[in-house]
């Protein structure tokens, strides 16, 4: 979701608990961003859609109209992960039981010379004891530079999208769901081979080198509910250069997801749903948005401030 990374951007959107606080803000922004916002509907309800953005900056808010009434209609919020097991405190010591080594293995034993040493340089200039990182998997390492280079830009994951309805729903006292188990988001990151961790961690690298230009660029995309930029920026390489590694990001848990989903417009009980998950989810053939349409339900884009799908 983040930056240029085809891997990198996949798995942010998986991210559970950064505990990194902003370091650096920009210039508030003067107008709501224009949602990545779908309403799904039967004949006596209806679901609806939102893409998120993980980290956000203060000047992300307000929201727009269109947010703030689809979340009035709805009468349950629905999250990758419930709030209850986001709020447990039980996930972080999980991660980090994923990533600890136990095989007697090194990280500098799983990098290239080259990476090694670039890994060396970043963590000197950030200040951060390489030894630190020594005894977890490369898939961690890779997670955390990409969370220092964004807290460094003032994006924020307190401030995300998520955290945000998932206050706002316990304030108002609406229910709340998760579409998936914090093991099982974890199993997808510890689930990398180590050629996927090796080029995980040297284009997290290449990408704080080169700075913020494309993080921003995919940041900007999200604010204008560019559905077509965010899914080339974010998606596309991904699937075409590692198609194994999208399809147990991406697919496998969208299609894991629809049955739920549409679960809360097929029982006659069910009320109106919101459902909040990272933008990626919501994009191209592959995303939630066209597995539900190709169910048969009506699905439209709610925009009032661009044109209708």
């Amino acid at each position: 979701m983040i930056p240029r990374n085809p891997i990198k951007s996949l798995l942010l959107a998986c991210l559970l608990a950064a505990t990194a606080t902003a370091t650096a803000d920009t210039a508030k922004s003067v107008e709501a961003p224009v949602p990545l916002l779908w309403k799904v509907s039967d004949h006596d309800n209806a679901v609806y859609l939102l893409g998120s953005f993980h980290l956000l900056r203060p000047g992300d808010y307000p929201l727009s109209d269109d947010v703030d009434a689809a979340f009035d209609d709805a009468e349950q919020v629905m999250f990758e992960l419930s709030p209850e097991e986001m709020d447990a405190g039980t996930l972080s010591m999980q991660m980090l039981q994923a990533a600890t080594r136990t095989d007697g293995s090194t990280l500098e034993q799983d990098l290239d010379p080259d990476t090694w040493t670039r890994l060396q340089a970043w963590a000197e200039k950030n200040g951060l004891p390489l030894a630190n990182f020594g005894s977890f998997e490369s898939w961690f390492v890779g997670l955390t530079i990409s969370i220092v280079e964004m807290t460094k830009q003032g994006l924020d994951p307190k401030l995300g999208l998520d955290n945000h309805f998932m206050e706002r729903a316990r304030l108002s006292g609406k229910p709340t769901a998760g579409l998936e188990r914090g093991q099982e988001q974890i199993a997808v990151l510890d689930g990398m081979d180590a050629t996927e961790q090796r080029q995980f961690v040297a284009e997290s690298l290449e990408q704080a080198e080169k700075g913020s230009l494309e993080t921003e660029r995919l940041h900007q995309a999200w604010r204008r509910g560019d559905a077509e930029g965010l899914w080339t920026g974010m998606a596309a390489d991904m699937k075409r250069e590692y198609p194994r590694l999208y399809q147990r990001i991406n697919v496998d848990r969208n299609d894991a997801w629809v049955p739920k989903i549409e679960q809360r417009l097929t029982e006659s009980t069910s009320d109106d749903t919101l459902v909040v998950v990272g933008a990626l989810h919501l994009l191209g053939e592959d995303g939630v948005v066209e597995k539900l349409r190709a169910r048969g339900y009506t699905v439209e884009r709610v925009c009032s401030a661009c044109k209708a799908e």
